[in-house]
């Protein structure tokens, strides 16, 4: 590998970092909010989790869908708990309690210190409900809908700047789906009235929900044709799992993420190019993770339940390996991926797990989202790779190495996430880094374990990173073993007293 200063490819937005909460299972409801636990704090929210959702240092979260807002009445959420309705969630088969809501989604957010990524329902509703929902939440004051607001508590407006039109739009299993067509005509307009509103605001339009979609990528073109002048982003969702056990083509799997943006890159500026804009359409994967462990339980839930167990896999050391490398090809694309969110954060196919009453702890992929979060800050550099390779059922010429590099100028700071594939041998990694002239390793996290299916639960955590890394520099040239089937975080910092 070489790496150089030079060799850039963007300054990486913070909100690559994101995650997403939905109301589904567990997530709300005995996730972030449960009034009854005897760490909650007094507006209900547990304060166990809240410190694990400060560690990860997440800056924006999505809400509050998903499916879920494709058939929510955001008006139920708001004003005394004690008159908002049940409502039945046609998305999850539940009953949905209403005893949280936007505002008290924006508090939970102040305490995590994140921001809200707001959805609003394109699939029952529409423009109105749009554009109330926003004076709502951003007018300051003097208005029936900001009056509303201050009225439940909230003088100050809670000035939410990221919005998304919908949720899986082109999807049949959707509340209100619509043809391309029809979802660009309605995202096009809601974006209109929308920016009336609050012209501030950043809003994404509904992407494919995956490559496997048969309007693939169609749809984008479609609905940027309509909606390419008043949106900012459009989206992506992408989950994957490994339910043959083929760990070799599960862990290249990111590959076909790699392959998902470029063509929705390729997409957007042909649509430009048509177009003659000089705007250029950014992407929000905003739902991405591993999702395939739970699917069996799920289908023998009983509806219309309230919080029931829903969508929690639980996670094996493979899975995070995986992860890992998706948080990599965010990275590799930091100059066009500008938002990306875990989905979801708490319980619900999630790094964090709680118990009813009870304890919570770290699932394996919480330490790649974690390491991400806290050292892939900064401009993302394109290092010059040479790996091996090697074939499975899925996929040719994957490569060995999966890497990124991370350079903080402020900090003086450069980091480099590196996943092993090989799942028998260690990999020799020698990197040039000669451009950076007086650094020094500053330390080398391995997160490796023997057995591929290790899981942590609330009694044992058996997947968890260590410092014992082997990474050293010597003129300028940084060597390292990287364990098989290991995910590792070399950081690196100028000595001090160096010249700048």
């Amino acid at each position: 590998m070489i790496l150089d200063k030079d060799f850039k490819i963007a300054e990486i937005d913070p909100r690559i970092y994101g995650s997403f909460i939905e109301h589904l299972g567990r997530a709300v409801y005995g996730g972030i909010y449960e009034p009854d636990h005897p760490l909650a704090d007094e507006k209900g929210f547990r304060t166990d989790v809240a410190g694990l959702v400060k560690e990860l240092n997440v800056p924006i979260v999505r809400y509050p869908g998903g499916n879920f807002v494709s058939g929510y009445n955001w008006e139920d959420g708001v004003g005394p708990r004690d008159k908002r309705p049940r409502r039945l969630d046609l998305a999850w088969k539940t009953v949905e309690t209403n005893q949280v809501g936007v505002n008290e989604f924006v508090d939970w957010c102040k305490l995590v210190n994140s921001e809200v990524m707001m959805a609003v329902n394109l699939g029952t509703r529409g423009v109105d409900a749009a554009r109330n929902l926003l004076e709502y939440c951003n007018h300051p004051e003097g208005t029936y809908w900001s009056d509303l607001r201050i009225s439940h508590g909230y003088k100050e407006p809670h000035k939410i700047r990221t919005w998304c039109l919908g949720n899986e739009m082109d999807g049949p299993w959707q509340i209100g789906h619509k043809t391309a067509e029809e979802y660009g005509r309605l995202a096009v307009e809601t974006a209109k009235a929308m920016k009336w509103v609050d012209p501030d605001i950043e809003l994404v339009a509904c992407g494919s929900s995956n490559t496997a979609m048969p309007t693939f990528p169609q749809w984008e073109a479609t609905t940027l044709e309509h909606a390419y002048d008043e949106v900012d982003y459009i989206s992506l969702h992408q989950y994957y799992g490994n339910p043959s056990n083929d760990t070799a083509s599960y862990l290249a799997k990111s590959l076909d993420m790699d392959n998902f943006i470029k063509t929705v890159i390729s997409t957007c500026d042909f649509i430009k190019a048509k177009k003659r804009s000089k705007k250029t359409i950014n992407l929000s994967f905003d739902e991405w993770n591993v999702w395939y462990h739970s699917n069996d339980a799920d289908k023998k839930i009983a509806p219309w339940l309230i919080a029931p167990p829903q969508l929690e896999d639980v996670y094996n050391f493979e899975d995070a390996l995986l992860v890992g490398c998706m948080l990599i090809t965010f990275l590799k694309h930091a100059d066009r991926v500008k938002i990306a969110c875990l989905a979801q954060l708490v319980n619900v196919i999630a790094p964090i797990r709680t118990e009813n009453g009870g304890m919570s702890w770290k699932q394996t992929i919480f330490y790649p989202y974690l390491h991400a979060s806290l050292y892939g800050r900064g401009v993302a550099l394109n290092p010059v790779i040479s790996s091996p390779k090697y074939d499975c059922a899925e996929f040719t010429d994957v490569p060995y190495l999966e890497s990124a590099a991370v350079y903080n100028e402020e900090n003086e700071e450069v980091t480099l996430f590196a996943v092993n594939r090989h799942l028998k041998e260690g990999l020799y990694l020698e990197c040039d880094i000669r451009s950076f002239e007086d650094y020094q390793v500053l330390e080398h996290i391995v997160l490796e374990h023997d057995d591929l299916k290790a899981v942590n639960t609330a009694d044992a955590e058996r997947v968890k990173p260590h410092h014992q890394g082997n990474a050293e520099l010597k003129d300028g040239i940084l060597i390292a073993i990287l364990p098989k089937s290991s995910w590792n975080v070399i950081r690196l910092k100028k000595s001090e007293g160096s010249p700048g």
